[in-house]
């Protein structure tokens, strides 16, 4: 049996660096917007990873916001936080980033991922819940229980 035990956001957060090369950039000299939402799904696959110690798949995409465009050699740095968590899902916000040669950062894009946990059969299963630590994510939390109420009721008026 997992240990559900109630995890600190600390324990899942995650980092992915990138510097931006001719094979990341499209037609208009920008980062190809399909190559940051590949980084973007596996930035949030890795930080419910590490929060559920389960295998993980992408529910949902619920918001992507592109701020403003990064170009060819600009780093990237993309940081995924757990936000919430529900029974079997996880919602998880990857902040996109271009980093200066000075270390001063530009926000670039801002997501949030639905992920669910799944068992050794490929079955949604249990997650341990999230222990935040600080005000700004004992917020975030709120936001991410908000956010969950208008999925579901989005999803019942689809279908």
């Amino acid at each position: 049996m997992q240990n559900l035990q109630p995890k600190p956001v600390s324990a899942s957060q995650t980092q992915q660096t990138q510097i931006l090369i001719h094979e990341h950039i499209n037609g208009s000299g920008r980062l190809f917007g399909g190559r940051l939402m590949e980084w973007i799904d596996i930035v949030a696959a890795v930080t419910a990873r590490r929060h559920s110690g389960r295998n993980v798949t992408t529910a949902s995409i619920d918001t992507l916001h592109f701020k403003s465009p990064a170009y060819i050699n600009d780093t990237i740095l993309l940081e995924g936080t757990t936000t919430y968590v529900g029974r079997t899902s996880m919602e998880v916000r990857v902040d996109t980033f271009v980093e200066a040669l000075d270390g001063t950062r530009r926000m670039i894009n801002r997501a949030y991922l639905v992920m669910v946990a799944l068992d050794e059969r490929g079955r949604p299963t249990p997650v341990p819940p999230l222990l935040p630590e600080t005000e700004e994510q004992r917020q975030e939390w709120e936001a991410g229980k908000r956010r969950n109420e208008l999925r579901k009721q989005r999803k019942a008026e689809q279908f």
